[in-house]
């Protein structure tokens, strides 16, 4: 007679949608359960809460600006109390997925652009991985999402790839300082995806469509689901040698 293995749990950000969203799926799928979060739009996140439940798991939607430091607090004691819902004490892994994106060049961009830039994409991340350690078990993963940005340059896009790529150097520091937790820690770094993020500049408009189509190995840009997969089996325990890495999934841009 075989028993089934206590499910692992999940917190992701971003989770309501675009790359996200697929992740949570594909953790599902994996008898994953998730904690995710969304910024605004409560009826999306219960769409997605409605897929999780269709494939035969759990999830549970939280509301967090993980720009917002002051608000951490309460959020990690709203994930205590969904763990409690889910019969866990701590998370099995973390991913930082939830970020905001800009399109200036670095001689147009104002000083508040870049300080919300820092707030969301790194500062957001770097306190809310360190507010969350005390509940993640040792033996875990994170996974701090990037960019392909920080490998090729295109213009308008300097302030928002730096940042990133503070993330890409944290990770590694993350996973030095976390190993003696055997807490593997690592950085995925999407190419051009057709989401909504960037006002879906990559999904609704045909020319840069075309354009990243033509500079990808693969021939067209990414898909939600060509990352979620990805970053569901980074988590699992076949990869639990992969650590400190940045991993481009970009179908191969600008090679």
């Amino acid at each position: 007679m075989t028993t089934q293995s206590t499910p692992k749990i999940a917190l992701v950000t971003g989770g309501s949608r675009g790359l996200g969203r697929s992740t949570v799926l594909a953790l599902a799928r994996r008898n994953v359960q998730s904690i995710f979060t969304y910024n605004s739009n409560e009826a999306e996140a219960e769409k997605v809460v409605a897929a999780v439940r269709e494939a035969g798991s759990t999830a549970i939607a939280l509301q967090l600006d993980t720009g917002k430091i002051s608000a951490l607090a309460s959020f990690v004691e709203s994930v205590r109390k969904a763990l409690t819902m889910l019969g866990a004490e701590r998370l099995d892994y973390l991913v930082n997925n939830a970020g905001i994106s800009h399109h200036k060049a670095l001689e147009n961009t104002t000083e508040a652009e870049l300080d919300q830039l820092y707030e969301v994409n790194f500062k957001g991340v770097f306190f809310l991985t360190q507010q969350l350690l005390p509940h993640i078990n040792d033996g875990g993963r994170i996974i701090n999402i990037s960019t392909g940005l920080t490998r090729f340059c295109v213009p308008d896009s300097g302030p928002y790839a730096a940042l990133k790529g503070a993330i890409e150097v944290l990770t590694r520091y993350q996973a030095k300082e976390l190993g003696p937790r055997r807490i593997t820690v690592n950085s995925v770094a999407p190419g051009a995806i057709q989401t909504d993020f960037s006002g879906g500049a990559v999904r609704d408009n045909p020319e840069a469509n075309k354009f990243v189509s033509s500079v990808t190995a693969l021939g067209r840009p990414g898909l939600p689901d060509d990352i979620g997969p990805l970053v569901a089996s980074l988590l699992s325990e076949d990869s639990r040698w992969v650590n400190a890495q940045r991993i481009e999934a970009s179908g191969g841009m600008f090679l």
